[in-house]
């Protein structure tokens, strides 16, 4: 039970973490889930003692981010930059660790023999390109740098892994040899990227196979994606090889998949993104809340004395990790295709952020080693988390002070009222065409609702237009009854259905009284007439219809709502637009009350969704067309009506089921 409370409490730190990024997006998410993580190991209970298991850690968590980072690339991008990859993944990762583990057994010889020094300069190694984005997130990064940056950190956790896990082995056996090491790098480094791509071609061709075979087959194929990163880690560990790199390979073999069925499959692929980013996000999030978790824990197990000595040695650590960087891109040992040489350095200096993968070594520490205590291991957390914390602080105040703010030449709220704009010109075209039908007031509701998210609702705007609807539908009704076109009694049970209506409104004018009142007082005099007669005249709260009856009060809701839809259409607006549709939709959905056994035509429902959404990319293209506003405006709103569209498509599909 407090494991399944500690699970929950961590999902609830990164999405608190998640919420107060939002209203204060300054400050980097990394730091804010830190925080999270820290308020929650204060909590009074014993769920958020949490134990790190290593393995399963890297597992379910490293693996699935690294398997997402993969798929998520461009496999033409990485075989045409396959040297500038190599510099910086293995040739920057060696280079790092020998120099800095050199200068800790330098600094401090009794206390880090070489191969300590070398197992905690291969932990500080990996980057975290997840990191660099929460903090550049509203920033221009120069293109070359987003890339290289992204790339190194897709492939040198692997070297800082396969280096930690050599260096580890050196401080058992206390010796080393060369020739070995390097077999066993070339072995675990490389053969884990072919293992990988090898088992990610065989997945891929089994869900080919499965996709030719059957239309509809998203239940299979997603599970079997989610579940590929577990399984190819699993295997390739259990081969000794990389397990990092073998799920990183497979992740790069399925971008190939999805290059090439970009539209064939494309309610798998809009599913499969979702859930990759819902998962990816968490699994970000819950490591960097688990840092803070754990941080607390860690420095209780460390003297005052020393913690003074942890800090500066973290602090030199990064410096020369840093500089490291700097000079490797600066004298050009990787070629990024930099205009600006000075400034891409620093850049790719800075970007040296750490975060997952690094944790997750850090924890990997074995607590025994030759069955004797691990001393070191604590300090060496220790150490590796006060990197990750400076890296992230470093970054956030040096990429603003370096890069420009990215601008958009559109500001969210200019998108939502042109958004707005777009579906009433949709709505108002559909409404003018043809005639009106059941189908068509059903697709005006939906395509309504897109208003709605992007305006703040106003109670007593729309109080005030339904006020002025229901004196139309009163004003209606008694029109129809003078023209003979419906009867005395279904005009009093129209009538009192009506007035119901009015009185569950909370806020009511004079006039709208005084019409409810003279409506009441009329309707019962006339069944007073007709009882006097000796007529039958029940309509009653048990009034019941039958199908042809509810048909008949159909049409008549329809004529009326018709009279209701000129009045709103000719007072919308859109600062109103979303009251004008909740009426629209109360009147629809009263409608559709007397036709709940009365089947739609849902291919032509279908048909008036597409011309709908045809309609909305007109008026993107005749707005552009006029200069009215920006080409990246207009991408964005064509963005929102392809994405509305597939979500309308998959609804209508449900719904035949």
């Amino acid at each position: 039970m407090e494991m399944i409370l500690g699970i929950v409490l961590l999902l609830t730190a990164v999405v608190a973490a998640n919420v107060v990024h939002l209203v204060y997006p300054k400050i980097p998410l990394s730091i804010y889930q830190i925080i999270a993580g820290i308020f929650l190991a204060s909590l009074p209970t014993e769920a958020t003692n949490f134990t790190m298991h290593p393995e399963l850690f890297m597992m379910v968590v490293i693996a699935p981010l690294m398997f997402n980072d993969g798929q998520n690339q461009s496999f033409r991008y990485l075989s045409s930059n396959i040297k500038s990859i190599l510099s910086m993944t293995v040739g920057l990762a060696l280079v790092t660790v020998l120099i800095t583990g050199s200068f800790l057994h330098w600094l401090q010889p009794e206390t880090f023999s070489l191969a300590l020094a070398f197992m905690l300069a291969a932990i500080v190694t990996p980057t975290d390109a997840v990191a660099v984005k929460s903090i550049t997130t509203n920033m221009k990064v120069p293109k070359n740098v987003n890339g290289a940056l992204e790339y190194e950190s897709l492939f040198n956790d692997a070297s800082g892994i396969v280096l930690l896990d050599l260096a580890l082995e050196t401080y058992r056996s206390g010796q080393f040899s060369l020739g070995h090491g390097i077999w066993i790098f070339v072995y675990a480094f490389f053969g884990g990227i072919i293992f990988g791509a090898v088992l990610g071609s065989l997945l891929i061709s089994l869900r080919i196979s499965l996709m030719r075979k059957h239309v509809d087959i998203g239940s299979i194929v997603i599970p079997i994606n989610v579940m590929t990163p577990i399984v190819v880690y699993w295997l390739a560990e259990e081969l000794h090889l990389s397990g990092i790199l073998a799920v990183v390979a497979a992740g790069v073999i399925h971008s190939i998949l999805y290059d090439r069925m970009r539209l064939t499959s494309t309610k798998v692929q809009m599913s499969t993104t979702t859930i990759w980013n819902i998962i990816s996000d968490a699994l970000n999030g819950l490591v960097f809340v688990l840092l803070g978790v754990m941080l607390p824990q860690v420095l209780g197990r460390t003297s005052w004395q020393n913690l003074g000595a942890i800090v500066a040695l973290a602090f030199a650590i990064y410096i020369i990790t840093t500089l490291l960087r700097f000079l490797w891109v600066r004298f050009k040992f990787v070629n990024i295709q930099s205009t600006n040489l000075n400034r891409d350095s620093l850049l790719m200096a800075l970007g040296g952020i750490h975060g997952t993968i690094t944790l997750a070594l850090a924890f990997s520490l074995p607590v025994l080693i030759n069955n004797h205590q691990f001393a070191f291991r604590n300090s060496m957390i220790l150490i590796a988390a006060i990197v990750i914390l400076i890296s992230i602080a470093v970054g956030a105040i040096g990429y603003p002070i370096i890069l420009p703010p990215k601008s958009k030449s559109y500001s969210k709220s200019e998108f939502q009222k042109e958004l707005i704009k777009t579906v009433q010109y949709a709505i108002n075209e559909l409404r003018t065409s043809e005639k009106y039908s059941p189908e068509k007031a059903a697709v005006i509701d939906q395509l309504s609702s897109q208003m709605t998210q992007y305006h703040e609702f106003n109670r007593n705007v729309y109080s005030q237009l339904m006020g002025k609807a229901h004196q139309i539908e009163l004003a209606t009704l008694d029109r129809l009854n003078e023209e003979g076109r419906i009867s005395d009694k279904e005009a009093k049970f129209l009538v009192n259905f009506v007035t119901r209506s009015i009185f569950r409104v909370n806020k009511h004018s004079f006039l709208e009284l005084w019409v409810i009142l003279w409506h009441r007082l009329k309707w019962r005099f006339i069944r007073y007439r007709h009882l006097k007669k000796g007529s039958r005249y029940n309509v009653g709260p048990k009034y019941q219809l039958t199908k042809e009856q509810r048909t008949e009060t159909a049409e008549i809701l329809e004529i009326i709502n018709r009279e209701i839809d000129k009045y709103l259409h000719s007072i919308e607006t859109p600062q109103n637009a979303n009251e004008v549709a909740m009426v629209r939709r109360t009147y629809f959905q009263r409608k559709r009350f007397f036709l709940h056994d009365i089947s739609m035509d849902t291919d032509l429902i279908t048909s008036l969704f597409i011309e709908a959404f045809q309609l909305e990319h007109s008026y993107v293209q005749m707005q552009l067309a006029d200069d009215q506003f920006s080409q990246e405006l207009a991408n964005a709103l064509n963005e929102q009506i392809s994405t509305d569209e597939l979500v309308y498509t998959q609804s209508l599909e449900s719904s035949r089921r």
